[in-house]
């Protein structure tokens, strides 16, 4: 078999996570699918996936080469189009995940008005809180508060943000107002989960010192829209980014509290460690759609959000 059919190949058993369904895909037995993925690896003598009955997992050489992989693919698919058409057309998916909240709130319209300009570019929106694996997803780009420790991805920011305490005037009327970041824990409080995490870590920053404040949440959950729901139901206080609640805010729906103090879920206090930002393979090549996504993306949201 040729290169650029093992890599069509190995693109569909990562996408749909499985050797079986990689063949019904391609019309091919399972028994050939692992006969070629064995030959693969034989070829270059390193393990691309690990697999078990029920899960399959990249390897680190597999990450490489499922990235290696995506790039040709889509520079060959670009080049045959251009050859056949004389234009680059603007073309194929477009795989983002964001958190619940700003992907309601800001990627989806933003995702409208992209694909009014190009109608020919499918895109896929997932919305979750937890940080993804791009190379092992198949995600094209993944919108985090934040940076992330992989330095092989870019990361550039969309909008300056920062952290927020805040709860409904129902509950506060009711339960009263912490002054200290102490006081959280005679409160009712919201915590997220991500990644099976439970962030009930909060940390807090003023002039003299960090405070450390282990809360204890009377609720949990792994949805940032949900966390938001119950604040304003008035089920207790929960610590948002201000983009997702600034709305809120404005309308008195929620109040902000301890204003005092710069405030996160990890050390990571400083302004930047809140931010939002797009983050994305670094590729040399990239698709013209993702090119052209990113920079709509970033342009939208600094208008918006001057910088």
């Amino acid at each position: 078999m040729d290169k650029f059919t093992d890599m069509t190949l190995f693109i569909s058993i990562v996408k749909n996570q499985g050797l079986a369904a990689a063949g019904r895909e391609l019309g091919l037995s399972p028994a050939t699918v692992t006969a070629r993925l064995q030959s693969l690896e034989d070829r270059y003598g390193v393990k691309l996936i690990n697999r078990t009955t029920r899960h399959i997992s990249l390897t680190d050489s597999g990450a490489l080469y499922h990235k290696a992989c995506l790039d040709i693919i889509d520079s060959v698919k670009e080049t045959e189009n251009l050859l056949q058409t004389g234009t680059t057309e603007v073309r194929g998916t477009l795989k983002i995940s964001a958190p619940r909240d700003i992907g309601k709130q800001y990627i989806s319209p933003i995702l409208s008005e992209f694909s009014e300009l190009y109608p020919e570019v499918i895109p896929y929106l997932y919305l979750n809180d937890n940080l993804s694996n791009i190379a092992e997803s198949g995600l094209d780009i993944v919108i985090r508060y934040g940076a992330l420790a992989d330095s092989s991805l870019i990361s550039r920011k969309l909008a300056s943000s920062r952290r927020v305490l805040c709860a409904s005037p129902q509950y506060l009327a009711k339960r009263g107002t912490p002054i200290t970041p102490q006081e959280l824990a005679q409160h009712d409080c919201l915590a997220l989960v991500r990644s099976s995490e439970e962030l009930k870590t909060w940390h807090f920053q003023d002039d003299q010192q960090h405070n450390v404040v282990t809360v204890i949440p009377k609720r949990f959950s792994d949805d940032g829209e949900v966390i938001r729901q119950w604040a304003l139901d008035g089920a207790g206080i929960a610590l948002k980014s201000i983009l997702d609640v600034q709305e809120d805010i404005k309308h008195q729906r929620l109040v902000t509290l301890l204003n005092g103090y710069m405030k996160n879920f990890n050390t990571s206090i400083s302004q930047a460690g809140a931010d939002l930002n797009v983050i994305y393979q670094s590729r040399q090549y990239q698709p013209k759609r993702l090119r052209l996504f990113i920079d709509f993306l970033i342009e939208r949201f600094h208008r918006q959000f001057p910088q």
